[in-house]
């Protein structure tokens, strides 16, 4: 491996975005190293950092692509994989919620020939994780549950920001969906057998996480999750797809009849 792409879409983040960067280029990686940011039309002030950036970090080769409206995590990827140039493809958020300090960790299946995809899972390993949200874990969970059912992997975080790709993998997968539902879309797509016939070798690793709330600038919320769901859905086999529909009225059934039990037990 010679070179790595660190893809960022970039979108309102003024207040991390300088520092980020800092880290990605302070990280060794073992090999030549480019960052590619992909701004998605930022009305914050986040536009008028990347000169300063650019001058700062003159040895770092930082390409920066600009969208003329805002489109979404998952155009913005789109947007910096055709553009990345390396041998490995890394996504890193703007924010400070993922540490390229876990780079190694990452990429050392993809060195060692051992993987094609590697996630780094959040609830696996004993790194640091901020404690925050309850329902947003257990809405991870469900939506991680869903794809492991229609793709038939076993992973522990699809959601999950880290993601690696050998170059080769990304040129053979057609990236549709704009919005934060290119988690289930490209999960889906490395489920599948390539070209050659065979399948993706994927790997999970744990890497540590500290987390924002809403007022730090979180932009993730329930309709999010919701097109996750669709999203699924419309990339599984149509077979699966039923199974999932029974499945998700079950599910709305069950919770429904919880609710019901609830309430007559404190005689609501």
């Amino acid at each position: 491996m010679k070179k790595l792409s660190v893809v960022i879409p970039v979108y309102n983040e003024r207040a991390t975005l300088t520092e980020i960067v800092r880290r990605v280029v302070a990280q060794p990686v073992g090999m030549e190293k480019e960052i590619v940011l992909v701004d998605d039309f930022s009305v914050d002030g986040t536009r008028d950092l990347y000169d300063g950036i650019r001058a700062e970090h003159s040895g770092t080769l930082i390409q920066v692509h600009f969208h003329d409206r805002n489109r979404g995590k998952g155009a913005a990827l789109r947007t910096g994989f055709s553009h990345a140039t390396g041998d490995v493809v890394l996504v890193q958020d703007a924010d400070l919620e993922y540490s390229p300090s876990d780079y190694p960790t990452l990429l050392r299946p993809i060195i060692e020939d051992r993987a094609d995809v590697v996630y780094g899972s959040r609830f696996v390993g004993g790194e640091e994780h901020r404690v925050l949200y309850f329902w947003h874990m257990v809405g991870n969970r469900v939506l991680t549950l869903l794809s492991n059912m229609m793709t038939n992997l076993n992973l522990t975080d699809m959601e999950t920001c880290y993601k690696v790709f050998r170059a080769e993998v990304l040129k053979e997968i057609r990236i549709e969906c704009d919005r934060f539902d290119f988690e289930p879309e490209i999960t889906a797509k490395i489920a599948r057998r390539n070209k050659a016939g065979r399948h993706w070798r994927i790997f999970e690793v744990g890497i540590s996480y500290a987390g924002r709330d809403y007022a730090e600038g979180k932009k993730i919320t329930w309709r999010d999750g919701v097109a996750a769901v669709y999203t699924i859905a419309r990339f599984s086999p149509p077979a699966m797809r039923l199974v999932m529909i029974v499945l998700i009225l079950f599910g709305v059934a069950f919770t429904l009849s919880l609710l019901r039990a609830f309430l007559a037990l404190f005689g609501v």
